[in-house]
């Protein structure tokens, strides 16, 4: 691996660190930006969704009242094709309601980056997550 290609990785890597990090402070609009305009998510429990649909669920959730979630993310592969990048990860997320019981959910992702304007943002995403069960 070149220094170039350790370059990028690091940004990838970095970027996935802030996504978490901002996540659980319930920075929205930190995790927006890393997100790009044309963005779709994909999960098993529902169609798919754009970055408008994700940021309103998003602000939905946060503030006062808002769930507290925490997780880990271990990525298990990262491949570059710039201007786009590959990577899978294993996730765990664990969300606790205020005065609820935590629901916990893991499983793998897979996530299309793509570089614009000398950044990375998430493109595409796969969330493949299930129930963790007791």
């Amino acid at each position: 691996m070149d220094e170039t290609q350790r370059d990028e990785e690091a940004q990838i890597r970095a970027l996935l660190d802030q996504w978490m990090a901002a996540t659980r402070a319930g920075r929205v609009e930190e995790v927006l930006a890393l997100v790009a305009e044309d963005a779709v998510f994909l999960m098993a429990s529902r169609g798919p969704m754009d970055k408008a649909e994700f940021a309103r669920l998003s602000r939905a959730q946060a503030g006062a009242g808002a769930p507290t979630i925490d997780g880990h993310s271990e990525i298990a592969e990262i491949q570059l094709a710039l201007p786009w990048a590959f990577i899978w990860t294993r996730l765990r997320v664990r969300v606790t309601p205020p005065g609820g019981a935590t629901m916990e959910r893991a499983g793998h992702t897979l996530t299309v980056l793509s570089k614009a304007t000398g950044r990375w943002q998430i493109a595409r995403d796969a969330n493949m997550l299930a129930p963790v069960s007791g």
